[in-house]
């Protein structure tokens, strides 16, 4: 099973003063079960690419493929395709509505025409696996704490069961523990079970840090992709276009024209303190 691209193009307001080409010629396949990260800056076309996804835009040219269907043939179940490909937009918070957290999480599985016991089954699932306290399982979503609502608003598309979940900046705004508790989390959620998940983030050690394989977005085209230590080979080429490698890439690779014998691929802090620790072995300093 997987979810593809094939050529994809899409132009706002085409014909019009206004037109725009916001994706060009966008081609690649994300198997069952990978953790891909998608970065750009501002105005790269991440956003609009992830809503090609599962169907809420409609490719100018091109096609989209899950489990290797067209999505856009004739009689294709778009309702079942948006409960397989889940989508948390960025600052999902803002689209909590119901009484209570639980009631809340309930929504997306009462649109599936699930049972009441069902429902609620899978929402306290959900709200499990993303670490949310059953103490406030009755409480208004309102009152929440900002952290706390965007893990409400992650189980309520967890609670479809989807097997894609696909997540806009999902720590904007967060502070520091906030936004490592729920990528932490997330993670865990990858590794447990078969889940696709594509994270679509600005922080560059954010995707060093979790995800396998990078895909770098740029004026709507694919720039790069591969693993995060290959695209951040390719430090002075994302800076061209506003974006960065990790920190620890650049001390590495100053580390590296100074001597030291270390690579300078290292992407996260781990990686770069086993680096720096066999250099000093090699070297008999320790």
């Amino acid at each position: 099973m997987s979810i593809a691209l094939e050529h994809v193009s899409y132009v706002y307001s085409p014909g019009t003063a206004y037109e725009k080409h916001a994706l060009k010629d966008v081609s690649f396949e994300i198997p069952q079960g990978q953790f891909v990260g998608i970065i750009g800056h501002t105005g790269s076309g991440k956003s609009t690419l992830i809503q090609h996804l599962n169907g809420l835009v409609r490719a100018t040219s091109g096609r989209v493929l899950y489990e290797g269907r067209n999505i856009y043939e004739d009689g294709y179940n778009m309702r079942e395709l948006r409960t397989r490909v889940g989508l948390v937009f960025q600052y999902p918070e803002y689209q909590l509505f119901e009484v209570d957290v639980i009631s809340d999480v309930c929504f997306g599985p009462k649109n599936q025409g699930l049972p009441q016991e069902e429902c609620e089954k899978r929402a306290r699932e959900a709200l499990e696996h993303v670490g949310f306290p059953e103490k406030y399982y009755k409480q208004s979503p309102f009152e929440l704490s900002g952290g706390q609502k965007r893990r409400v608003a992650i189980a309520g598309v967890l609670a479809m069961r989807p097997k894609v979940l696909i997540l806009d900046e999902p720590t904007a705004g967060l502070d520091p523990k906030g936004r490592d508790e729920i990528l932490d989390q997330i993670s865990e959620l990858h590794r447990k079970t078969d889940m696709t998940v594509i994270l679509v983030s600005h922080s560059m050690e954010d995707v060093a840090r979790y995800v396998e394989r990078l895909i770098v977005m740029n004026r709507g085209e694919k720039m790069l992709d591969g693993t995060p230590r290959e695209v951040f080979r390719h430090y002075k080429e994302l800076e061209k276009v506003g974006l960065a490698a990790p920190q620890v890439t650049y001390v590495m690779h100053d580390l590296k024209a100074r001597g030291f014998d270390v690579s300078p691929d290292a992407t996260t802090i781990r990686e770069a303190a086993e680096e720096i620790l066999g250099s000093f072995r090699r070297s008999g300093k320790i």
